[in-house]
């Protein structure tokens, strides 16, 4: 499981130092995706290769759902970690996230998130409220 809020910067080849804590589950390999809200998502590579799976069963008569496979498969990226922990982050990606020096790099249960730290800020702000006012209509019988 990943957790936490993590400010690596990249590096001036477009590498980014992945947090100590998330390298052991990464280390094998992991896929770097297109994420929401101009976000990277990224994969290990076994949770991955489930999604795949599941995606599989989409309907490719669906419209919705071919350009959804479209848009995450043309983007995503097979990386393994450096030595050291640095994993690259290739240019489409990177201009697709906004992301430069500075990065916001977050756990958010099976997978990680890397974001243009600006937009973070932004949309951690924009949706405090509706964290804290969290009803059953969002996450049904959790709560």
């Amino acid at each position: 499981m990943f957790l936490g809020t993590h400010f690596p910067k990249l590096d001036d080849k477009g590498r980014l130092f992945l947090p100590a804590k998330f390298r052991d589950e990464l280390a094998e390999g992991l896929v770097l995706t297109r994420g929401q809200e101009r976000s990277l998502t990224v994969w290990p590579e076994a949770e991955f290769v489930q999604l795949t799976e599941q995606l599989k069963q989409a309907p490719i008569t669906n419209k919705g759902a071919r350009d959804y496979l479209r848009m995450l498969f043309a983007g995503a990226s097979n990386e393994v970690p450096d030595k050291q922990g640095r994993v690259t982050i290739p240019p489409m990606l990177r201009d697709y996230a906004g992301l430069d020096r500075e990065c916001v790099v977050i756990g958010a249960m099976n997978r990680v998130e890397i974001w243009n730290t600006e937009s973070w800020n932004r949309y951690s702000a924009e949706q405090e409220q509706a964290f804290a006012d969290l009803s059953e209509e969002v996450l049904p019988g959790i709560f």
